[in-house]
């Protein structure tokens, strides 16, 4: 049941800690499982492939075709809906423009002591982008893993996806074309990642690998961490909802269930400083649910990770926020930055009664692939960044290390590292 909470309750210290410390993310027996697989798929590369997609997408690859060719690509892109078409590539247009100014500038400088420092940065040679393709096919994440990769200058993308009995969806392969995917491969689940990690006779090894994907995707890139970079390793969705009684109720709803139509695992919870307003709004959930095609969905997330919680002020939910630290905050109220000043844990920040969390999922710009289960605290949505690495670089003279090399030379020695110290004190003829 939807928990309805209020702060100024003696035992809401209690409710609240439950509902920040809840584990929404099941993995129970994935772990020796995903194990297994990625072990299997390092030792027998292809034919480990070709097994366990028999087996979990019930097709056969050398029958179907491993690797999805350009041309039936360029074939979904060119039989899209005008209307759709256009769609997407405004949200390439936007997202692209959006993370090439993420793009960092090189830097090489001379300090006082004469020493040259700078940072240089580079893409990393190849990415992995995984799509799944189980519940519904999601072309904006294609398009929101995939620009970013190409924004940076990453020189190969190879795209990975499950196609159960082999079929694809032709928006992930139109999507897919818009974003410049280089290599699109009919393979999915913890396998996938493995071989984008360590590499098979058909699908060369990645640097980093992105995308969003089930426990079993998930534990895998878990797993794989320090092989390959990965984007993060993400849970259910998430949205917290500031909202005053100024707002129609229905509204909100709908922005509670637009994320809670993901999964029945994901997280919707309203922040209120008027108890009849989150009357209403759950009022208008209820109405909304059954209009929804994705009810059933819906309303065990809305029912069972739902929450509603009244403070005394907007300005009292901020703290509280802050230990959700969630994927998704909207702050709908008239004056959006004052609360939005104080907000130090968020994945994004949707402001104003007319920014639903939505349309960033689609078309604003900003990217939608964010940290859930209060990884915000720490961490960032992707971003250009995720696809490069820093090289730092220095140069010294005869004189910029008579200036700073003593210094070098006496904490080597105080760390018990005499060629160290040896190594600098010898350019100072010492």
């Amino acid at each position: 049941m939807t928990a309805r909470l209020n702060s100024r309750d003696p035992a809401f210290a209690a409710a609240f800690d439950t509902l920040v410390n809840a584990r929404r993310e099941s993995d129970a027996g994935v772990r020796d499982s995903v194990t297994a697989i990625v072990a299997d798929v390092r030792a027998r590369g292809d034919i480990a492939l070709a097994g366990y997609t028999q087996q979990f997408d019930g097709h056969t690859l050398d029958v179907t075709g491993w690797e999805v060719p350009k041309a039936d690509r360029r074939a979904a892109l060119d039989g899209l809906d005008r209307d759709l078409r256009a769609a997407l590539e405004l949200a390439a247009e936007r997202i692209r423009t959006f993370h090439a100014t993420q793009v960092p500038a090189d830097r090489d400088s001379v300090d006082a002591q004469g020493v040259r420092l700078g940072a240089r940065w580079r893409p990393v040679d190849a990415a992995g982008l995984y799509v799944p393709g189980g519940r519904a096919a999601y072309p904006s994440s294609v398009l929101m893993n995939a620009l970013p990769a190409k924004v940076a200058g990453v020189g190969r993308l190879t795209m990975v996806t499950p196609t159960p009995r082999g079929e694809i969806n032709p928006l992930v392969l139109a999507a897919a074309e818009i974003a410049g995917v280089d290599q699109v491969f009919r393979v999915g689940g913890a396998q996938a990642i493995a071989a984008l990690a360590y590499g098979t006779e058909r699908i060369a090894a990645t640097d980093v690998i992105v995308g969003p994907g089930n426990a079993w995707v998930a534990e895998a890139k878990r797993q794989l961490y320090g092989v390959v970079g990965i984007d993060m390793v993400a849970g259910p969705s998430e949205i917290v909802v500031i909202a005053d009684a100024a707002n129609d109720p229905d509204w909100i709803a709908i922005d509670l269930l637009s994320q809670a139509e993901h999964d029945p695992v994901s997280q919707s919870i309203l922040f209120t400083d008027d108890a009849a307003f989150g009357d209403a709004v759950m009022a208008a959930v209820e109405a909304r649910l059954a209009t929804l095609t994705t009810q059933a969905v819906a309303r065990a997330s809305w029912s069972d990770h739902g929450a509603i919680i009244v403070v005394p002020t907007l300005d009292a939910a901020i703290p509280l926020i802050d230990r959700l630290a969630p994927e998704h905050l909207e702050i709908a109220t008239a004056d959006p930055d004052a609360l939005f000043d104080r907000v130090r844990h968020a994945g994004s920040v949707f402001l104003g009664r007319h920014t639903p969390e939505a349309v960033g999922d689609y078309v604003a710009g900003p990217n939608h692939v964010l940290p859930t289960g209060r990884r915000a605290r720490f961490s960032s949505g992707l971003s250009a960044l995720d696809f490069m690495k820093r090289t730092s670089f220095l140069a010294l003279d005869e004189r910029s290390i008579r200036a700073i090399g003593p210094a070098a030379v006496t904490l080597a020695t105080a760390e018990g590292l005499p060629a160290h110290a040896a190594s600098v004190a010898v350019r100072l003829g010492r």
